[in-house]
C-alpha cells in the first residue's frame, strides 16, 4: 500500500488523533497538513472532508460541501475510534505500520 493511499493517510490521521486524545495532548496542527503527508491540497481536503462527513472527525470546517480547514479543536469521534479499530482495510494498514511513533510525532 502506497504512503499516499487514502486508507494509509486516514489511518495515520485517526491514529494520531486517538493517541493525542488518550495522552490528553493538543494535536500539532503542523502534522495535520497536506505538506506533512506530501499530498496535494485538493486530495487532502477530500480526505479530511470525507472523514468529517462520515462522522469520524469533529472540528473540521466545511463550507457548502468544500473543505475549509481543520480547527484547533479537531478530535477523533467515538465513531472514528470504532472505525479505526474495526475497519478491515485499516487492519491491513496496521500490519504494515507497526508503531504510531514511526509515522507521526507524538
Amino acid at each position: 500500500m502506497a504512503k499516499d493511499d487514502y486508507f494509509v493517510i486516514a489511518y495515520k490521521i485517526l491514529r494520531y488523533l486517538y493517541e493525542c486524545l488518550k495522552q490528553d495532548k493538543q494535536p500539532d496542527m503542523g502534522v495535520l497538513d497536506a505538506d506533512f503527508f506530501s499530498v496535494g491540497s485538493q486530495y487532502w481536503g477530500y480526505i479530511i472532508r470525507n472523514l468529517h462527513e462520515e462522522g469520524y472527525l469533529a472540528g473540521v470546517a466545511v463550507l457548502d460541501g468544500g473543505f475549509a480547514g481543520i480547527r484547533p479543536d479537531v478530535e477523533i469521534t467515538p465513531k472514528g475510534i470504532q472505525y479505526l479499530e474495526e475497519n478491515s482495510m485499516f487492519r491491513k494498514v496496521k500490519e504494515t505500520i507497526k508503531d504510531i511513533r514511526e509515522i507521526m510525532p507524538i
